[in-house]
C-alpha cells in the first residue's frame, strides 16, 4: 500500500517560485533515493533533481542554480523549492522513490504528477 502523493503545482508567471512536496506513506522500510522528474507534452520523462539520501543530491542542468531538492526522513517526505521560474520548466512533475517494504527488495513509484505552468 506505498503511495506517492504530490502536492504544490500550479500556475506562476515567469520569475516565479513554487515549492512541490511529496510525501510517502505505506509499509515503508528503507527509502534509497527520492527524485523529481518532469514530463512537458510530446517529451520523455526527464530527472530534475535527485536526492540520495546522506545529503546527497544532483540536478539537471536546466535546473542548477534553481532548484533545489530537500528531504524530510522523518516525515518521508521530498520536496523541490523552484526559483526563477522559466516558460520551459512548464511540465507535469512526478516524484519517484527506490525504496522497501520488507527492507530486501527494492522497486520503484510514481506519484500521481502535479502540472507546473509558466506564464505570463
Amino acid at each position: 500500500q506505498v503511495q506517492l502523493v504530490e502536492s504544490g503545482g500550479g500556475l506562476v508567471q515567469p520569475g516565479g517560485s513554487l515549492r512541490l512536496s511529496c510525501a510517502a506513506s505505506g509499509s515503508i522500510v528503507t527509502i534509497a533515493r527520492m527524485d523529481w522528474y518532469r514530463q512537458a507534452p510530446g517529451t520523455q520523462r526527464d530527472l530534475v533533481a535527485a536526492s540520495m539520501g546522506g545529503g546527497s543530491t544532483n540536478y539537471a542542468d536546466s535546473v542548477k542554480g534553481r532548484f533545489t531538492i530537500s528531504r524530510d526522513n522523518a516525515k518521508n517526505t521530498v520536496y523541490l523549492q523552484m526559483n526563477s521560474l522559466k516558460a520551459e520548466d512548464t511540465a507535469v512533475y512526478y516524484c519517484n522513490a527506490i525504496l522497501s517494504d520488507d527492507g530486501k527488495l527494492f522497486r520503484s513509484y510514481w506519484g500521481q504528477g502535479t502540472q507546473v505552468t509558466v506564464s505570463s
